[in-house]
């Protein structure tokens, strides 16, 4: 009796183990940090998000006490993603910039990726995160 209950658990269990083992974990730094204020970033996972035209994987702050600040994801699907941030080093919230719009604190992308006139483009910013997981370094000095 207790075979075929075991059995049956294990068969149902299966596929949310396939699913947990599909998963990935992402880990972003950003380097060259004042130590105050905090990064704003989001991660994203199609032009459509990037472009804000859609909703974000996910949006997040986190406190730069050191020259260096790290975020780990954890439960992501295996796709391509893209990573925008600043540095909010004054803390008010937003990104500052100049009369013209350009920006006057610290921002940076996903593959570090440079914008002429404007933030990279998608193609430009976007990486393959595969099962297991992956890890991203940007930049944020200027």
């Amino acid at each position: 009796m207790r075979l075929p209950l075991l059995l049956a658990l294990t068969l149902c269990a299966a596929p949310f183990a396939a699913r947990a083992a599909d998963t990935a974990s992402l880990t972003v730094t950003f380097t060259g940090l004042e130590p105050k204020g905090a990064i704003n970033f989001v991660l994203v996972n199609s032009a459509e998000a990037y472009a804000d035209k859609a909703a974000p994987v996910a949006a997040d702050r986190i406190a730069v006490t050191a020259g260096t600040a790290s975020k780990t994801f954890e439960g992501l699907a295996p796709g391509r993603y893209a990573v925008k941030a600043f540095h909010d080093v004054n803390g008010d919230g937003k990104m500052g910039t100049n009369p013209f719009g350009i920006p006057t604190e610290p921002y940076g992308f996903s593959n570090n990726a440079k914008g002429a006139m404007g933030p990279p483009k998608w193609d430009e910013a976007a990486f393959e995160v595969s099962a297991g997981g992956g890890v991203q370094t940007i930049s944020m000095a200027q």
